[in-house]
């Protein structure tokens, strides 16, 4: 494979998933981890993602107080992210994950809206504190650096105390089959937490995400209420999951 082609590949996983590992793109490209540690650093160099400890971060990843408009497929997440506010009612308990998409919809939470909202999230934290009428509530934890997110026995401890209305989580990886993944333990281990402290838990997923998988498991699919996608319900690349008890937006 061409070092142009490598670029690409790589560029569309790191875009996707927001993170990902060097093991995971050596082997799916069949080569070795030095060929893809230097073509991430190249990629690095030009500034078209940011490398990372045994991977690299999308750059749309990195949040700051601008709005950030390197996002990957960000119409797609901003209709995700309008579909999930359809959901909100007022007085609601809710929780927000971390992510592009739930960042989205953090930004567009209407300033008339009465919520206590709790979130492992220092970006969605940030951009909830400018409205008005919502309670912020920052779960502590040690942070993921790159994720900005609380992770640890801290923060899971916090959610064992909560029971939210709804929950609004992100994924690395859907499947009909094999539920909700990640390459990462800790972050498994707290959206496991979230989804047992939540009534009602909202997947937001763009379709791209759709019949993948990594190595942990968050949960099965019948674990989530509902998902919610920028397609329409009856599009048939949610077949799969129209067979399984959960709804669909």
């Amino acid at each position: 494979m061409l070092k142009e082609e490598r670029h690409r590949t790589i560029l569309n996983e790191v875009d996707l998933h927001n993170r990902i590992l060097l093991t995971d793109i050596a082997e799916a490209l069949d080569v070795s981890i030095d060929t893809v540690r230097r073509d991430v650093k190249e990629l690095d160099a030009e500034k078209k993602l940011r490398k990372v400890h045994g991977g690299a971060i999308s750059m749309g990843f990195m949040s700051n107080s601008a709005r950030n408009t390197n996002i990957y497929k960000l119409d797609q997440k901003m209709a995700i992210a309008t579909k999930a506010i359809s959901l909100l009612k007022d007085g609601a308990v809710i929780f927000i994950d971390g992510g592009t998409t739930c960042l989205e919809m953090a930004r567009i939470i209407p300033e008339n809206l009465n919520l206590t909202c709790f979130t492992i999230s220092l970006p969605v934290a940030m951009e909830l504190s400018n409205k008005e009428n919502i309670s912020v509530i920052s779960i502590g934890g040690q942070i993921a650096k790159e994720a900005q997110i609380a992770i640890g026995a801290n923060a899971i401890h916090h959610l064992s105390e909560i029971r939210f209305d709804y929950s609004f989580i992100g994924t690395g990886y859907v499947d009909a089959i094999y539920g909700l993944t990640e390459f990462d333990w800790d972050i498994v281990q707290i959206k496991k937490a979230v989804i047992k402290a939540s009534k009602k838990t909202v997947l937001l997923s763009i379709s791209e995400k759709l019949n993948s998988q990594h190595r942990y498991k968050t949960c099965d699919i019948n674990s989530i209420n509902t998902m919610i996608t920028e397609l329409k319900p009856e599009n048939t690349l949610l077949n799969a999951f129209k067979n399984h008890d959960i709804k669909i937006i």
